[in-house]
């Protein structure tokens, strides 16, 4: 240092390096977070989705049965029972799906809070700049 306490040119360009390489370090760090969170989100919503297809398969097969216990059996019990199991597997893939879809409209993949503090940082250093 300086005998005034000033800081030499050199040790104020190597302090805003640091300081510039410590914001892009951090910047990146949260970009990573916030893709790692959209991706784990759209992950969770497809396994709902996966699921839902799943049930509409099985509701698919067990309304083929009704059909076919509806022209074999004249007493229709077997046909009731077979269409209410597979309503019910109908309804329910509906909702998975549902949900799974509008879990899916929520996920962001891209990093938008990393973007907006990038942009505010700029501002910050290009108006530090200014000043001077």
């Amino acid at each position: 240092m300086t005998p005034t306490g000033a800081k030499s040119a050199g040790e104020v360009v190597s302090d805003i390096l640091g300081n510039i390489s410590n914001l892009v370090r951090s910047e990146v760090d949260l970009a990573r977070a916030e893709v790692a969170a959209g991706v784990k989100g759209a992950a969770a919503a497809l396994v709902g989705m996966v699921v839902a297809l799943a049930l509409v398969m099985t509701g698919l097969n067990l309304l083929g049965a009704a059909l076919v216990a509806l022209i074999l059996a004249p007493g229709q019990p077997v046909f009731w029972a077979i269409l209410g199991v597979a309503g019910g597997f109908l309804v329910l893939a509906l909702c998975l799906f549902l949900a799974a879809k509008a879990r899916l409209k929520t996920v962001h993949f891209l990093p938008v809070r990393a973007a907006v503090n990038v942009q505010r940082d700029a501002a910050t250093i290009k108006e530090a700049y200014r000043d001077k």
